[in-house]
């Protein structure tokens, strides 16, 4: 039976009244995101029509989900919220802080060890406020979402940018900051630009080598890292009701990577035998009563460009498997291509490592599929070239895996299984000799691969593909080896042809678990104590934010401009800073520290105008926090692009720094910055970002007017004297200027409590 049974039956209930009325008030045929979208608003029935990519709407979602690593922060700020009970179903889920080295064994019992204080607080807040709680090693997030806790037609938020994999269920699942699910834990609304829609057609079927990865790399090369900003990708037609349902969580979960506020599907016969599979066929029993409202409907896939803003269409039965990289997971190539490409651009050849899993393609098929090739290496004599990882995604998955032979394949090649949790994938990968910084080539099944994620190495060139085709290079040790065409030499000198993969998209036994890894939260929570040390380096309870004093900013110092690409991985690093995301003190020392100073193409060198020495970027804002000398950070395109962490913004925003001018925002980090209490804002002339110096200094000389609409002038005096006035644009609402009003959104919840 599934957890949370009577809140899902609640939302079928209502959902064929809602679909209809939304359908009279927008006048035409409804797209599924549309049906999601007005069956969820905060006000219940609907009452008006919105329009896409304009209109700021209060949704009311069905839970939450959070990631250890930024649940420290959403829950430190949800303790100030005055609440005794989380409102709607909320989860906790331990798999950001283990980092792979060994094996599972080892470094779970290392990990527990080394993060016992933080996963005690986890757990003793969860049991306070009614939060179900996975402990270390129960698996990804996102993985175990969909296997307990996702359902066809609901909405979900949750503190991690791939929250967005529950859409391979006909989820609405969005990723979004800490403060925001604190508002939805609060019992509070929660607010989104009601999106625009992109439609994906996909005809034909997957065959071969060809599998759901490949689908999301071909989107991603077309609409680039920034493309689905703002838009929902509604994917629809014959080869998506052809896909796995755990395929199609694969293609949502990498939705992120274009910038997409998330992807769904509508739900068919795929999603009712998962359902069935991982234990809640009452869940498919109900989803099947009310199926006609959890699709489309039909003239909406018949005629999608009357619809949808945009429509893509892709030939599932032409499409070739890719490999997307290096350093950006948008540059896909056809693995035909590969080779001419990697000579053309002096890519390093041998692959190094190969790694499969994580919580984009860890699902019992995928395992499947990539043992299926496994098994071959000793069947054909061969033997595998790079070294090979498998990060299985949940405990469900791996006892499964491991009951069904195919660890027992893998070992055989010689491969390293991590534990359940997200490893490698976001740089929690203590990877022997990384710290050399040598140019090397690695392929992985992960979903991102900026520069420095995986093993904190500048050098290594990642290359994002299927798990099939990632274990196909593995065995080659050859980034331009094409397993569709090419031969490989085994140990008796013979040539052999590696057999197309296969595998079964569900285990035919069912699944299983010794011990999934759920704690229930305690019935009465009011007798357990949350203990957080005033000494420790992990945790730090957090003080609220000033208000703002209403006065114009004046005499700001440039911190940094930013130049290029300027990710959260950039803002704010990963992998060994992972064990400061409860105490904001000590993560903000790695503030922008990888982020390339546009004046002299250094990363974490900036010049100190009270100075006029160059220091690291944190050393320089602390000591313009201590001067009480206000500071921008000024950025390039999509700035904020990759995780939902929130740290991004609440980092600069502790150290001092009052506003971040950009050409354009990625839309989480846009929220997070806003929900902060910080000025969120674009160039409203894209060249004016070249006339800004490195020793200027910033008046908002008419922020006393801040208003909805009205954009912000800002005066750029240079260091000869002369100035630059600048007009910068913003997209705050009412509400969103009282956040910034009060000092955060946090504030204002906190005061309402006490009211």
């Amino acid at each position: 039976m599934a957890f949370d049974i009577e809140m899902i039956e609640k939302v079928y209930a209502t959902l064929g009244e809602r679909v209809e009325k939304a359908r009279q008030l927008v006048g035409r045929p409804l797209t599924l995101s549309e049906k999601i979208l007005y069956s969820h608003l905060w006000e219940g029935t609907p009452t008006q029509a919105f329009t896409r990519g304009k209109d700021y709407v209060d949704f009311a979602p069905d839970r939450v989900a959070c990631q250890d690593a930024t649940a420290q922060m959403a829950l430190l700020q949800f303790m100030h919220a005055g609440k005794s009970k989380v409102a709607v179903p909320t989860t906790v889920h331990c798999d950001h802080l283990i980092q792979a080295k060994v094996d599972a064994k080892t470094d779970l019992a290392r990990a527990k060890q080394q993060s016992n204080e933080v996963f005690d607080f986890l757990s003793s807040v969860s049991d306070k406020y009614g939060i179900g709680f996975w402990k270390p090693g129960a698996g990804i997030i996102h993985q175990v979402v969909l296997e307990n806790y996702a359902f066809p037609g609901g909405m979900m938020i949750g503190t991690d940018s791939h929250t967005v994999n529950a859409g391979g269920l006909g989820m609405l699942a969005i990723g979004v900051g800490g403060a925001d699910a604190v508002d939805v834990m609060s019992g509070m609304a929660w607010e989104l630009k009601f999106p625009k829609l992109i439609g994906i057609k996909l005809t034909g079927k997957l065959s071969g080598w060809t599998a759901p990865k490949d689908v999301i790399l071909k989107v991603a090369g077309i609409l680039t890292v920034k493309g689905g900003t703002g838009a929902i990708v509604e994917y629809f037609g014959e080869g998506a009701t052809a896909m796995s349902c755990t395929g199609k969580g694969t293609i949502c979960n990498m939705g992120a990577e274009i910038g997409a506020t998330t992807s769904t599907f509508g739900y068919d016969a795929s999603m009712d035998r998962y359902l069935r599979s991982t234990g809640r066929p009452d869940v498919a029993d109900a989803a099947n009563k009310v199926a006609q409202h959890l699709t489309a409907d039909p003239e909406v896939y018949a005629n999608p460009e009357q619809y949808f803003d945009q429509v893509i269409e892709i030939n599932l039965s032409e499409l070739e498997p890719h490999l997307n990289g290096p350093f950006t997971p948008d540059l896909a190539t056809p693995i035909s291509k590969m080779k001419e490409e990697a000579i053309k651009n002096d890519w390093p050849l041998k692959i190094e490592v190969g790694l499969i899993g994580s919580c984009t393609n860890s699902s019992y098929e995928d395992i499947a599929r990539a043992a299926s090739l496994a098994k071959q290496v000793a069947d054909k004599n061969l033997k595998t070239k790079a070294q090979f990882t498998i990060t299985p995604g949940s405990e469900t998955v791996r006892y499964t895996i491991e009951r069904d032979g195919f660890i027992d394949t893998f070992d055989k090649i010689g491969a390293t299984v991590f534990a359940n949790a997200c490893g490698p994938c976001i740089g929690m990968w203590d990877r022997e000799g990384a710290e050399k910084e040598e140019r090397n080539t690695i392929v992985h099944s992960f979903n991102r691969n900026f520069s420095k994620r995986a093993d904190g190495n500048p050098n290594t060139l990642a290359f994002v593909g299927s798990p099939e085709l990632v274990t196909a290079l593995a065995i080659a040790g050859d980034l331009g080896f094409n397993p569709l065409t090419d031969t490989l030499i085994n140990e008796d000198g013979q040539e052999v042809r590696l057999d197309e993969p296969t595998g079964n998209e569900l285990p035919p036994k069912g699944f299983d678990a010794e011990d999934p890894g759920y704690q229930a939260p305690a019935e009465d929570g009011s007798k357990v104590q949350v203990v957080v040390s005033p000494t420790s380096e992990r945790l730090q309870l957090l003080e609220p934010f000033s208000p703002w004093d209403r006065k114009n900013i004046m005499g700001a110092k440039l911190l940094i401009k930013a130049f290029g690409k300027c990710t959260t991985d950039h803002i704010s690093m990963a992998g060994p800073w992972l064990r400061f995301r409860g105490h904001l003190d000590n993560i903000s020392n790695n503030m922008l520290i990888g982020a390339v100073n546009a004046f002299n193409q250094k990363t974490n060198s900036v010049k100190n105008q009270l100075t006029g020495a160059y220091d690291a970027v944190p050393a320089v804002q602390r000591a313009y926090k201590a001067a009480g000398v206000p500071s921008i950070v000024v950025g390039d395109h999509n700035y904020g692009e990759g995780s939902s962490r929130e740290h991004a913004a609440m980092e600069p925003r502790f150290l001092g720094v009052k506003a971040v001018l950009v050409k354009s925002f990625a839309r989480i980090h846009e929220t997070n910055l806003k929900k902060q209490g910080m000025l969120a804002l674009t160039f409203a002339n894209e060249a004016d970002y070249d006339k800004i110096q490195e020793d200027d200094t910033i008046n908002f000389v008419d922020l006393v007017s801040f208003t909805p609409g009205k954009p912000l002038t800002l005066e750029f005096v240079h260091a000869d004297g002369s100035k630059d006035v600048i007009m910068a644009n913003h997209s705050y609402n009412e509400s969103q200027i009282g956040w910034f009003v009060a000092g955060s959104a946090l504030n204002l919840i906190a005061a309402a409590g006490k009211a």
